[in-house]
C-alpha cells in the first residue's frame, strides 16, 4: 500500500512540481523546435510518454538485473542510451508495419525521441533516487505527461502569438524563451504541494 502511494505521489510530482522540462530544463531542444503548433506538439508528446514510460521500466531491469550484478554500473549511460535508441527503433518499425497512417502522422517525431535528453534524464534520476520498479514506471509516465503538458501549452501559446504584434528584437527564439521562463515560474506555484527527491 505504501509503495503504491509513493508511486502515486511520484507520478503527480513528475507532472507538476518536478516537471522534467520546466524544473530540470531537459528536453529543451525538441521543446523549442517542435512547439510551433498544438498538433505537432501533441504528436511528439504522446510518443515521448510512450517511450519514456517503457524505457524507464526497461532501463530499471537492465540496471538492477544486468549492470549491478556484473559490477558494471559505470556503463549505465551507454546502456541506457542503447536501450532508448533500440526501443525507439523497434517502436518505429512496429508502427510502420502495422499502422502506416500513424507512422505518417508521427513521421519525423519518432526518431527525434532518441535524442531527447529528458528520457535519459528520467532514467538516471530513477537510479539516483533509488526508486522501486513501480515508482520508476510512475516517474517515467508522469515525466512524459509533464513534458507533453508543457510542450502542448507552448504550442498553443505560439499559435496565438503568430497573430500578435511582437517587438522586433523579441521575435522568434527571444519571445519563446521568455514564455518558457514564465511557464517555469507558473509551475513553481505547484511546488508547495508535493516534492520528490
Amino acid at each position: 500500500m505504501e509503495v503504491g502511494l509513493t508511486a502515486f505521489v511520484i507520478f503527480f510530482a513528475a507532472i507538476f512540481t518536478n516537471n522534467i522540462l520546466l524544473t530540470n530544463f531537459l528536453g529543451m531542444c525538441s521543446f523549442l523546435a517542435i512547439s510551433r503548433e498544438v498538433k505537432s506538439s501533441l504528436g511528439l508528446g504522446l510518443a515521448v510518454i510512450f517511450v519514456m514510460t517503457w524505457t524507464s521500466a526497461l532501463n530499471y531491469l537492465v540496471y538492477y538485473y544486468l549492470l549491478v550484478p556484473s559490477n558494471l554500473t559505470q556503463f549505465r549511460y551507454i546502456a541506457f542510451i542503447i536501450v532508448i535508441a533500440a526501443f525507439v527503433q523497434l517502436v518505429e518499425m512496429i508502427i510502420e508495419r502495422y499502422s502506416p497512417v500513424l507512422y505518417i502522422v508521427l513521421g519525423v517525431f519518432l526518431p527525434l525521441i532518441t535524442v531527447n535528453c529528458a528520457i535519459l534524464g528520467v532514467c538516471l534520476f530513477m537510479i539516483i533516487r533509488e526508486y522501486s520498479f513501480l515508482s520508476s514506471i510512475a516517474y517515467g509516465a508522469g515525466g512524459g505527461i509533464g513534458w507533453t503538458l508543457a510542450i502542448v501549452a507552448m504550442g498553443g501559446i505560439r499559435q496565438k502569438l503568430a497573430h500578435a504584434t511582437i517587438p522586433k528584437p523579441l521575435e522568434g527564439p527571444g519571445i519563446t524563451l521568455i514564455i518558457a521562463g514564465l511557464m517555469a515560474l507558473a509551475f513553481m506555484g505547484f511546488s508547495g504541494m508535493i516534492q520528490i527527491q
